[in-house]
């Protein structure tokens, strides 16, 4: 690769002999493998989603429940024929589809390792900062697509995760996303979801308009039944949270009220909520080389 493109950044790396903003080189880097069961319900199901957790991120989120591997770096580079045993291990333990997080840097060896159609579907975890020319790479290979919309205010972007194009370029790409997919398809039978677009938000503490507007969005630009949101209230203070005083806390309920109040006027039908109990570093996975 000379000149790395990959995500929306295009910082231009070429990452067979650097690293990129994403701080990482040509090969995957894999901080954990396995069965992850605290997905919506539509993708953990009872078996559980074969996620796959790439370390390094396009982002630089300050509050990241996963800045050990998003921003530390945590993980072990293995071949592509390695992250193709991976998924092989992981249908084997009766995982519901194969979750690629934090994928959009490793493009490249993905597709390599999903040059053979897998059994089950393929979702894309993404943080929504996409290049629309690297999604089109990806068409065909991937299911379900599972990004977040994380910003409509650019500025709270550049604060927290360094893109102060964050919101348009997330548009562009949920947008591409659709296109690919189109409207989601679930199994009656088993509620999993076999094709679609899942669109994640984090509410952040001292940040609720921020949220309406993501919501404002979502409903504008989808008609029911074609897209899937889901509204996350999980936030703790993580990472460097502590190094902005307006984010060192928990969400409040009358924050998650407002929010939920605002989601249940915008005609938003498909999708979830979470309850306070999700708040829990207990949901943060050991990064310890499970699986890898």
């Amino acid at each position: 690769m000379n000149g790395c493109h990959c995500c929306a950044h295009e910082c231009g790396v070429d990452r067979k002999t650097g690293k990129g903003f994403c701080r990482m080189g040509i090969l995957p880097v894999v901080a954990r493998a396995g069965l992850h069961f605290w997905e919506e319900p539509c993708i953990s199901g009872t078996g559980g989603s074969g996620t796959v957790f790439f370390s390094g991120c396009t982002l630089r989120c300050v509050y990241c429940q996963n800045y050990e591997i998003s921003s530390g770096g945590n993980g072990r580079e293995i071949s592509v024929k390695r992250l193709r045993e991976i998924y092989r291990e992981l249908i084997a333990q009766g995982a519901h589809n194969i979750n690629l997080v934090t994928p959009s840097h490793f493009t490249d060896a993905i597709l390599e390792s999903l040059e053979e159609p897998l059994p089950v579907p393929v979702v894309y975890n993404t943080n929504g900062y996409e290049s629309v020319e690297n999604l089109r790479r990806l068409e065909g290979k991937v299911q379900i697509y599972l990004p977040d919309v994380k910003y409509s205010d650019d500025a709270l972007a550049l604060r927290y995760s360094h893109a102060d194009d964050y919101f348009r370029t997330a548009k562009r790409a949920v947008r591409e996303m659709f296109r690919q997919i189109g409207s989601y398809r679930m199994n009656e039978e088993t509620g999993l979801l076999e094709r679609g677009v899942i669109i994640r938000h984090l509410l952040l503490p001292n940040h609720v308009e921020n949220t309406l507007r993501v919501i404002d969005w979502v409903a504008e630009t989808f008609d029911p039944g074609e897209v899937l949101f889901s509204l996350m209230r999980q936030y703790i203070p993580h990472g460097r949270s502590a190094e902005f005083p307006e984010l060192n806390r928990r969400v409040t309920e009358e924050e998650y009220r407002r929010v939920e109040r605002h989601l249940e006027e915008s005609g938003i039908e498909d999708g979830f909520v979470q309850d306070g109990d999700s708040a829990s570093e207990d949901f943060i996975p050991a990064f310890d080389g499970t699986g890898v």
